[in-house]
């Protein structure tokens, strides 16, 4: 029997070739008839799979949460360092596709891979004695942080213009023009610097507040130390 010469239709091809066309052409490109023209069937077959643009964008959107790693929480590292580890998974997973950042920033909704990444964050900080409350707006923290600094490029919103930064109006910005070129180091370095911030003071917050109030030697100034951008272990 001959081969189809194209794909049969399934929902993750269908999920797949959606996201490709965002990531080349962004949101406004998605729909029915672009999509089915990609695929080479027609726009009604795509209803046995997804029954609407918003379901599919869904699907695409979750897809990529699929991407990023939550490994670490269940391997019983220290609260900051999996906390670390997961936010540079998941920037890398935005940064990949960054044309469905403003989509993905409205929250978890239905979607089942978001939704395990909420509990996995939460269940991690509650683990290493975190309140309820503190952990949901740690978790909060965390995702404005990641998305942010995935929905646009602080660098290239400076214009190669070194004409444009007169000293006159501008006494600090004669180097402006040289951001654009150094994008990826000054953003990625943004982002680690931004990181390390955020758990210095949750760490800081965690001794105050946790460890003050009910010791864990499991998870206190060991966790703290393991925590640390070195890897160091305290031992």
């Amino acid at each position: 029997m001959a081969r189809p010469r194209t794909p049969l239709l399934s929902r993750e091809l269908i999920v797949a070739t959606a996201l490709r066309l965002i990531d080349a052409e962004g949101l406004d490109a998605l729909s029915t008839r672009r999509l089915a023209t990609e695929l080479s069937v027609s726009g009604p077959s795509l209803y046995n799979h997804v029954a609407t643009k918003d379901e599919l964008l869904d699907a695409v959107v979750d897809s990529v949460m699929g991407e990023v790693d939550l490994s670490m929480f269940t391997a019983g590292a220290p609260w900051p360092r999996a906390l670390r580890d997961w936010a540079r998974s998941y920037r890398a997973a935005l940064a990949a596709h960054p044309n469905i950042v403003p989509v993905l920033a409205q929250g978890p909704g239905r979607r089942p891979n978001a939704l395990r990444l909420a509990d996995a964050v939460f269940g991690c900080l509650v683990e290493a004695g975190w309140p309820r409350g503190q952990a949901t707006r740690i978790g909060a923290l965390m995702r404005y942080f990641v998305t942010g600094s995935a929905l646009a490029s602080f660098a290239a919103g400076f214009p190669e213009d070194a004409g444009l930064y007169d000293a006159a109006d501008y006494p600090h910005l004669g180097e402006a023009h040289r951001l654009a070129e150094h994008r990826g180091a000054i953003d990625e370095g943004a982002f680690e610097t931004g990181l390390e911030a955020l758990l210095d003071g949750l760490l800081l917050r965690y001794e105050r507040t946790v460890d003050g109030a009910a010791p864990r030697p499991h998870q206190g100034s060991r966790a703290t130390k393991a925590g640390r951008s070195d890897g160091s272990t305290g031992s």
